[in-house]
């Protein structure tokens, strides 16, 4: 049975994944395919390219650097997080991701986004983390509101977290059947309906399928959330979440913030490891 690891996405809660990551490179934990959303994309690869502390690195380093997330990009740019200096500047001259040790890992690595077009989430399997692979991860991580539609492959996409949250269905589908789930919300949280739908309809206008989606993304996440925990019950999968709410932004432009959250999500995984080794184990 293969393994799988999934990552929610959550903006600036992904610090917490990065800390449940690099606690699981550093102790060797392996999985035969992962899958992340939006967040959980851009921060999850730097699992399969075996970059320990790369994100909580520079997000620390450019939280404060207008270029990398602030109003003043969403303006000139369109793009809270600006596209050119967080997906080319970034990653290829300011702290490079590896790209040959992403393209020779042999674990698959999915990507979660939503065609805009339809309402339904699109999958994207990686082959090297080079420009395709990176403007998945794009399209994946761009807000609503926040960020200029992607255009790759025929496609219009947005966040993956509209359409398909924590694609655990998708994994097992494809054969991943012990799976070790990173939420970024605490158990028993329940996501109301978004106050921007307003909004979103004005401006996807265009779109009906998105605005649909849009008004319908408290319902799938809740419902994904009851199944994720019949599966925990199960014993099918195993979940790590935050002990509480992170209590922190889609944004932050605190170092320190930053590294709390992080902190939080290497203790769970440090706490849980013989837990997720029994688990993998019996997979």
């Amino acid at each position: 049975m293969k393994t799988g690891l999934i990552m929610e996405g959550g903006a600036m809660r992904g610090m917490f994944t990065c800390g449940v990551i690099d606690v699981f490179m550093e102790n060797e934990i392996t999985f035969d395919g992962a899958a992340g959303v939006s967040a959980g994309a851009v921060f999850g690869c730097n699992f399969k390219s075996g970059q320990i502390g790369r994100p909580i690195r520079y997000n620390k380093n450019y939280c404060r650097d207008w270029r990398y997330c602030s109003i003043r990009s969403l303006i000139r740019t369109g793009n809270l997080f600006g596209a050119d200096f967080c997906y080319h500047e970034l990653p290829d001259v300011l702290d490079p991701f590896d790209s040959d040790t992403f393209q020779t890992n042999p674990m698959e690595f999915y990507i979660v986004a939503t065609d805009i077009r339809t309402g339904e989430p699109v999958y994207h399997l990686c082959s090297d983390g080079r420009d395709r692979d990176i403007e998945w991860m794009r399209a994946s991580a761009s807000m609503p509101l926040a960020s200029r539609i992607v255009e790759t492959e025929g496609m219009k996409l947005l966040d993956g977290g509209i359409a398909d949250p924590v694609p655990y269905r998708f994994m097992e589908k494809l054969g991943y059947g012990r799976n070790v789930m990173i939420l970024t919300q605490p158990k028993g949280y329940y996501k109301k309906r978004a106050e921007i739908i307003p909004a979103i309809r004005a401006v996807y206008q265009r779109y009906p399928k998105l605005i649909e989606a849009m008004e319908q993304r408290h319902v799938v996440y809740n419902r994904q959330m009851a199944e994720i925990r019949e599966r925990e019950q199960s014993g099918a999968a195993l979940v790590i979440r935050p002990p509480e709410a992170l209590g922190i932004g889609h944004v932050s432009h605190d170092p320190e913030d930053l590294e709390r959250v992080y902190r939080i999500g290497r203790r769970e995984a440090e706490r849980r490891l013989p837990e997720i080794r029994t688990c993998l184990r019996k997979g």
